[in-house]
């Protein structure tokens, strides 16, 4: 069964949630079975639950440490996705700050979500992946959604 795009909107808002409370059982809950992760304009992702999971345990454990706040610029949904634009703060352990823009897509699927595509600064995603982004592969061609 598809959900409907209220639906969708609500699951991709409790992903969203839970990333900001550390609840990662339920963003987990939130994707589909075959996650895709996209960086743009890197043309690099990572596939699968496993993937994600190694993620967002670094995000967790590492990452929401170094953020210090977040500006939600702007959102919008269809039945594609639910975009939000940001500006990530960090304070980084030699007490120096940062502020990244970042363009992020949280893709629907049939009931969650099958994926994210981001939009930002290779400094923005070795702050954000980390470790992960060692895993990344190219996308294929055109940057679709074809990796791994």
């Amino acid at each position: 069964m598809v959900a409907n795009t209220s639906a969708l909107i609500d699951v991709a808002h409790a992903h969203a949630a839970a990333e900001a409370v550390d609840d990662i059982d339920t963003v987990m809950d939130t994707l589909d079975d075959d996650p895709l992760y996209e960086l743009q304009p890197v043309g690099l992702g990572f596939r699968g639950r496993d993937a994600a999971k190694f993620y967002y345990d670094y995000f967790f454990g590492t990452v929401k440490d170094l953020i210090s706040g977040y500006d939600l610029r702007g959102e919008w949904a269809n039945d594609e996705g639910l975009a939000q634009e940001y500006v990530i703060h960090f304070r980084l352990p030699d007490g120096s700050e940062e502020s990244h823009p970042c363009f992020s897509i949280l893709v629907f699927g049939e009931t969650k979500l099958s994926g994210e595509r981001l939009y930002g600064s290779e400094r923005l995603f070795e702050l954000l992946f980390g470790p992960a982004l060692e895993r990344a592969q190219p996308l294929g061609p055109g940057g679709t959604r074809s990796v791994g």
